[in-house]
């Protein structure tokens, strides 16, 4: 689909432009804890309200770097800058100005559509570490112990989390007991759903399941698919990057609200069982 830019008729009575920074973390981690591929894919999103065709330039902060302008060859604080990779931008981005002033500026078009896209391969600690234990008792019965820990800094949060865990496909009689959240038995995932609506940053919470096997030999506990973990952050973003500012000019000079959001949320986010 192809979009073009706003036209000069066009006018709103509420001039608004709503910016989405939103990150994505895939990661695949042992049951030690040790990280073995992770990532974050990122998105910047708009959704513009304004009227005429003004013009608008979004600045990021200053630790970013871009894989095109060299930025592993000159950075000089300490390896701590954000190089991102794979960069795609929508077509009313200026390539021209940006490849050599690093300035985005852009006619937008109305509505709703994605400015820019990236990838960052970087070590990444696991936002939400979980582990669990495993231990078979006598007459068939095998009880779970899932400790899962939030990772990331107090003053966030993380909403609608969902541990997912995978059991033997012939279980009976699952019995839990959380610390926070519901978890329930689903048959057609073969797993363990553990809910938590709300998960502060900086909290452990404990899950305790059990339940029979109509032998414990039938299925090995080991080897099975890994846990997944659903979760979403809003007011934060993994990678670091930050939207230091961004201007709307536009010849009649009216005044537009610029909203922005971050939101980081989880990928293929996989965790190795012992």
């Amino acid at each position: 689909m192809r979009f073009l830019p706003l036209s000069e008729g066009i006018k709103y009575r509420k001039n608004e432009v709503f910016l989405d920074v939103i990150e994505s973390v895939n990661m695949l981690a042992n049951a030690q804890g040790t990280v073995l591929r992770s990532e974050i894919v990122g998105s910047i999103r708009f959704r513009v309200v304004l009227s005429g065709m003004p013009e608008l330039r979004l600045g990021l902060n200053d630790k970013v770097f871009f894989q095109q302008s060299g930025a592993s060859s000159r950075r000089g604080n300490g390896g701590k800058g954000v190089e991102l990779e794979d960069i795609k931008f929508h077509q009313c981005v200026r390539l021209s100005r940006f490849d050599s002033e690093r300035t985005i500026s852009f006619i937008p078009p109305d509505g709703e559509f994605e400015l820019m896209s990236y990838r960052l391969t970087t070590q990444v600690k696991p936002l939400i570490w979980v582990e669990a234990a495993v231990e078979r008792h006598a007459h068939s019965r095998v009880e779970y112990m899932v400790k899962a820990k939030s990772q990331f800094k107090r003053q966030s949060v993380a909403n609608h989390v969902e541990v997912i865990i995978p059991v033997p496909s012939d279980v009976s009689a699952p019995k839990f007991k959380t610390g926070a959240g519901t978890a329930k038995y689903v048959p057609e995932l073969n797993a363990i759903v553990w809910s938590i609506r709300s998960f502060p940053g900086g909290r452990e919470y404990i899950m305790r399941s059990s339940f029979m096997l109509p032998s414990i030999g039938s299925e090995e506990v080991e080897g099975r698919p890994p846990i997944n973990v659903k979760f979403e952050i809003p007011y934060y973003t993994t990678s670091g990057l930050q939207v230091r500012y961004l201007k709307i000019i536009e010849k009649s000079g009216y005044q537009a609200l610029p909203w922005v959001r971050y939101v980081t949320q989880n990928g293929d986010y996989q965790l190795r069982m012992t």
